[in-house]
């Protein structure tokens, strides 16, 4: 099924998807949870796993960060598992405009050391690997839904392994587009600016880098996950 055909996922009159209707014991209280993965059978099947839980009830399942800021906004779940690479344009920074109270589980994948830095910058109470078991996921939203922290250690050590980021952000920038192979003049082009400034730019990254030429500047900066 291609993952952004969403029509199969959604029950009647639901605006989240098909969680929220299954009912628990009324004497016992449920943690409402939200899960956003955008690979539509593995934010599926986290999403039963933890729905499956007496005491975890997921009431809404999103797919990048729009559907992720606006089911918070309505809903606002104790806790809410994020994939780090969910699509959308500062997905967790959008997120915590509107989640104040939430409790956040971050799925990183411990041979993306670059996205393992980006889920430790939100700060999250839980971060766990993307191929950790049901019963690890579900133990972890327990415990941040009672704030304590749950970092998985192993992540934690290959965020340290990457070094500090020298590069400031229009550095990155000119980098990006020229590790597509634009030219200079198509760099200053995209981002309105002068050549000789890209110019400046590039010989700074090369220099921050330590690197020959930007082809190396770009390898280091690839390799080091800061692109």
């Amino acid at each position: 099924m291609n993952r952004n055909d969403r029509g199969s996922e959604r029950r009647e009159g639901s605006r989240h998807g098909r969680w929220g209707a299954q009912r628990k014991d009324p004497h016992q209280p449920v943690i409402q949870t939200l899960v956003a993965e955008h690979v539509h059978i593995l934010r599926l099947g986290l999403s039963a796993c933890l729905d499956d839980e007496p005491d975890i009830q997921v009431v809404a399942d999103a797919w990048d960060a729009d559907a992720l800021a606006a089911a918070v906004a309505e809903l606002r779940p104790a806790v809410a598992v994020i994939d780090v690479d969910l699509p959308g344009t500062e997905a967790a920074t959008r997120f915590h405009a509107v989640a104040s109270g939430c409790a956040v589980v971050m799925l990183a994948d411990q041979a993306d050391p670059g996205g393992v830095r980006r889920a430790l910058a939100v700060d999250p109470l839980g971060l766990i690997s993307r191929q950790a078991p049901a019963e690890l996921v579900t133990r972890c939203v327990r415990h941040v839904a009672t704030g304590r922290r749950v970092i998985d250690p192993e992540l934690a050590q290959t965020a340290r392994v990457v070094g500090e980021n020298p590069l400031t952000p229009r550095e990155l920038e000119v980098l990006r587009i020229a590790a597509n192979g634009a030219t200079t003049a198509e760099i200053a082009d995209v981002l309105s600016l002068s050549v000789k400034t890209v110019r400046n730019h590039l010989s700074s990254a090369i220099s921050r880098t330590e690197a020959r030429n930007r082809i190396d500047a770009i390898r280091i900066a690839s390799e080091h996950a800061w692109l």
